[in-house]
């Protein structure tokens, strides 16, 4: 049996007001399985941030299956959603979201302490992980003090310090030049394959999208194979 790590069947996504009704997934159909590497790809507003939104459990579909991580997303109550993304669920956006008055280590650390790891063993963990992106020598710095690399960097260490099963990628190597993109391009597939991550990369990139186990292209609402 396949070891999936998200499997949707025909997923919907509708916005609607007294106006207008705006369907923006049209029954996706989708599997990832447990260590794979999965490009989105499509034009801007074809609907990947959504669908990445709905598959991380931070939004819900308007109709059709999900399955998250071996659970119905239909039926998890929101403390459940919380409890899965914290511990499971890894996201790695194309703004760092660091937050400005912690340090890189801080900032590493803080998923592991909110999951309740204490301060000692949650640095020590932290700083291990910010060494394996080249981070070392900053762990005292502020987000502000460093590179947009090195911020991203710190990003993709502090979504990956809780091992998570499944990481989420928004535009990750947007706001970076290509050589800085590179890295991080690098590092994302690095860590996720040492870890048995499955990832789902939304980009504009066709470089990052070939580097991909699969390439995904949303059009219309709905996902093709390429």
């Amino acid at each position: 049996m396949v070891d999936a790590v998200v499997r949707a069947r025909g997923l919907t996504k509708t916005y609607s007001d007294e106006v207008q009704k705006l369907e923006v997934l049209k029954g996706i159909d989708l599997e990832i399985r447990k260590g794979e590497t999965v490009a989105l790809m499509g034009p801007s507003g074809a609907g990947k941030s959504t669908l990445l939104h709905i598959l991380g459990l931070m939004d819900s579909g308007t109709s059709g299956e999900l399955e998250v991580l071996g659970r119905d997303a239909r039926r998890l109550e929101e403390a459940e959603k919380d409890a899965v993304r914290n511990r499971e669920v890894g996201f790695l956006f194309q703004f760092h979201y660091l937050l400005p008055g912690l340090s890189l280590l801080e900032n590493t650390a803080l998923p592991l302490r909110i999951m309740g790891m204490s301060a000692s063993d949650a640095s020590k963990e932290a700083a291990g992980i910010l060494e394996s992106v080249g981070l070392g020598s900053r762990l005292r710095h502020l987000p502000s003090r460093v590179s947009g690399g090195e911020q991203q960097r710190a990003a993709l260490a502090r979504a990956m310090t809780a091992h998570p099963r499944l990481l989420i990628c928004d535009e990750p190597t947007g706001n970076l030049d290509l050589e800085r993109g590179e890295e991080v391009r690098a590092l994302i597939w690095k860590m996720a394959r040492q870890e048995g991550t499955a990832v789902i990369v939304a980009t504009h990139n066709p470089d990052l999208a070939r580097s991909a186990d699969r390439t995904l292209r949303i059009l219309d609402g709905r996902i093709a194979e390429k």
